[in-house]
């Protein structure tokens, strides 16, 4: 008998171990049962071939329709083409050579039927076009009588599969564990499965691998959709309620400090959103235990100014704050902003006034000295930098509150690193990202922060107009957008011109889309600005800022920039967040299809900030009709960062979008869908906190309690627990 933590080298043969291990990650009898199938073939429906994409790996099943050998042109002797159809008119052919034609040719007979496994290549040009599947693996469905009692069943999975592993090898591997499962301890309690008309644990995963009909399939998702859900729910709301019994020293507002002093000389009003806000984020620093909120706001909507009010209020209770920002272009945006928004109360002033320090990697050794002494002396009321802040020489005198911009882009060990520096107590952390976040994910990703947003943009923010340029289809597009940017800086704006690399396969620095085949490298920042600089931008005065220029070089070119001595700035997404330029009214994105969705509305935030109206132009080569097209008609047809977000996640892994690449394991939602399962979510959350209410430490379920320590002691696990 198996059971689920059991490696799969002992439960079977370890040659199929070894390549479930190393093609698709599976090292359990547990990882293998939750390898789930990606659809179901039927006896008598057989797959549409329609839908297939030049070199994608697929399974199709299909009847063998005719067999032929046909005569090799150059080296003599002959090759068997096998013409397989769907039931719809769509055929694909298979193609085999030398002895390997001779020994599959008395397996592919007219007439019967089969699953066939390859990667898509195509003959032939326009109509004429034929798919086709080289030496493909293949397994038929009636070969034997053996085979038959097989696939007797009116549904036959087909799983997500790879190279060297087939769909039916994952399935036989599953026949030898399921065949040879022990019993099975269910992690939900009866009474909460009969409440939810939710199947046993053992029912479903039977039912989802051997089904009998559709029915058993309905039942055994609903079930293992609502375990993935349960069981994160349970993980995050047992770390919200762990740090609400933790201790950290109460930061409340006074009234004739800082805070007064930067309000009172505020040249606009707060929105009303804003002052909500800030009202909730003041009463959560006022409190003995440590604050853990999520802001989050569309582009431009003012999250820095309620984080520096927060960061204030912290200042005047004797405390320190730090802004832990991802890049250094970034990080000395903000210590820009930051001095300049509060003005005097930086430098003394009547208030008294605190140092803003600015700590990056490459401060020279005086300066990075000063900033660090600031910092530990408490002379730094205000501490802005990137992960040159988390080394372990940093101290600093009281840290009260952490705020850390674009959360999504430090790892676990850094943001953990700068919560362990406020020494015996917790600090307050303010997580803020302008990437509007949909209800389930932030449920399900931020279950354990309380969450605040800013829909409102203040007043004076221009509208943004944004189009699609198809270079390829209208060459006379593009040249538009070169005469209209000149328009724009001939009016004495200036202009930011993005491209996803620097000029070297090793500089990317973009969001490099998947969805379209690499018609040729991404267009790179120096190769365009060299040649418009020399076409049709000549006379413009042009910069450039990419991640690979020395620090002291890119604040220079920021600085300039910003002074308005250049009027267009050809950079790579180092300009995405933060960056503040109110002049700047043109954005003008290459290869804007090698992009994602959440990234463009970013980017053109960028401009619109200063009152003048914004005007965004998505160059791209993608043809219409495709999802890159689809994704960049989104962008242009919406500045709801929230309607896009939905968009983005229709478009992604939900591993995506949980973080799966920063802790390096896959995730654990195999099945759950964040958008379409909702409901699904909220009924789990529902549940979760009523089951941790009653037993926080579940001692009365130690089976669910063993499936969330198993949880936990997944990385997986640890960016959900420290996120």
């Amino acid at each position: 008998m198996t059971s689920f933590d059991e490696p799969l080298t002992k439960a079977l043969d370890p040659k199929t171990a070894k390549l479930l291990e190393s093609v698709l990650d599976l090292r359990t009898v547990g990882d293998l049962l939750r390898h789930y199938p990606r659809r179901y073939a039927e006896r008598g429906e057989l797959t549409d071939l329609d839908d297939l994409r030049i070199d994608e790996h697929v399974t199709v099943v299909g009847e063998v329709a005719r067999a032929m050998r046909r005569p090799m042109r150059n080296k003599g002797g002959t090759w068997l083409e096998v013409e397989v159809v769907d039931g719809r008119r769509s055929r694909i052919y298979l193609s085999f050579f030398g002895k390997t034609s001779h020994m599959v040719e008395s397996r592919l007979r007219p007439g019967t039927r089969g699953m066939f496994a390859g990667k898509v290549g195509a003959f032939g040009q326009g109509d004429k076009r034929r798919w086709q599947l080289s030496h493909p693996e293949f397994e038929m469905f009636d070969e034997s009588e053996a085979k038959a009692e097989e696939f007797a069943a009116a549904l036959v999975p087909i799983y997500p599969a790879g190279k060297d592993v087939t769909p039916w090898a994952i399935r036989r591997a599953l026949g030898v564990i399921l065949d040879t499962l022990e019993p099975l301890d269910d992690p939900l309690p009866a009474d909460l499965r009969i409440r939810r008309g939710l199947p046993g644990l053992a029912e479903a995963l039977l039912a989802i691998h051997r089904p009998r009909d559709h029915a058993d399939v309905t039942r055994a998702r609903r079930r293992l959709k609502f375990d993935e859900a349960f069981l994160l729910q349970a993980v995050l709301l047992q770390r919200r309620m762990a740090a609400a019994s933790w201790s950290a020293t109460p930061r409340p507002p006074r009234g004739d400090g800082l805070l007064a002093g930067f309000d009172a000389r505020l040249p606009f009003q707060l929105t009303e959103g804003q002052r909500s806000v800030g009202e909730e984020i003041a009463d959560d620093l006022a409190l003995a235990h440590p604050m853990h909120r999520l802001l989050q706001g569309e582009v431009g909507a003012g999250k820095t100014v309620v984080a520096l009010r927060a960061m204030l209020q912290v200042v005047d209770a004797g405390g320190q704050a730090v802004l832990l920002a991802p890049t250094e272009v970034l990080a000395q945006q903000h210590h820009r902003s930051i001095s300049a928004m509060l003005g005097d109360l930086a430098a003394g002033g009547m208030f008294g006034g605190t140092t803003v320090a600015l700590l990056t990697g490459s401060l020279g050794t005086a300066a990075r000295r000063s900033a660090m002494l600031d910092a530990a002396s408490g002379a730094a009321g205000i501490v802005v930098g990137t992960h040159a802040v988390l080394q372990e020489r940093v101290q600093f005198a009281d840290l009260g509150l952490v705020v850390v911009d674009e959360q999504h882009r430090f790892g676990v060990e850094q943001r953990d690193a700068l919560r362990e520096k406020a020494g015996g107590g917790r600090p307050h952390v303010l997580v803020m990202t302008a990437t509007p976040i949909p209800r389930t994910v932030a449920m399900t990703v931020f279950g354990d922060l309380t969450v605040s947003t800013l829909s409102q943009l203040p007043a004076g923010r221009a509208p943004i107009t944004t189009h699609v340029v198809p270079a390829a289809e209208k060459p006379h597009f593009l040249e538009r957008t070169w005469t209209r940017l000149r328009e724009e800086v001939e009016l004495g704006r200036q202009a930011y011109i993005v491209c996803p690399r620097i000029g070297d396969l090793e500089g990317d620095e973009g969001d490099l889309s998947k969805d379209d085949d690499e018609r040729r490298p991404p267009l790179a920042v120096l190769d365009v600005a060299a040649t418009l600089s020399e076409g049709p931008l000549r006379g413009l005065r042009t910069a450039v800022l990419h991640g690979k220029l020395p620090p002291e070089e890119k604040d220079a070119v920021m600085r300039a920039f910003t002074r308005g001595e250049a009027d267009v700035l050809v950079a790579t997404t180092v300009i995405e967040v933060g960056v503040d330029v109110p002049n700047s009214s043109v954005m003008v994105i290459m290869d804007a299809d090698r992009f994602g969705v959440s990234q463009l509305h970013q980017l053109r935030g960028r401009v619109g900030r200063g009152g003048l109206p914004g005007l965004c132009l998505l160059v791209t080569d993608s043809p219409g009709g495709g999802p890159a097209r689809e994704r960049l008609d989104a962008v242009a047809a919406t500045l709801d960062g929230f309607e896009l977000s939905r968009v983005d996640l229709e478009q992604r892994r939900e591993g995506d979008v949980l973080g799966v690449a920063q802790s390096g394991r896959r995730s654990s939602l195999k099945m759950l869908q964040l958008l379409r399962d909702e409901e699904v979510i909220h009924t789990a959350r529902l549940d979760a906190e009523t089951m941790l209410t009653a037993d926080p430490g579940l001692a009365g379920y130690p089976v669910l309690r063993m499936e969330i320590d198993r949880l936990l002691a997944d990385e997986r696990a640890e960016y959900l627990e420290k996120a």
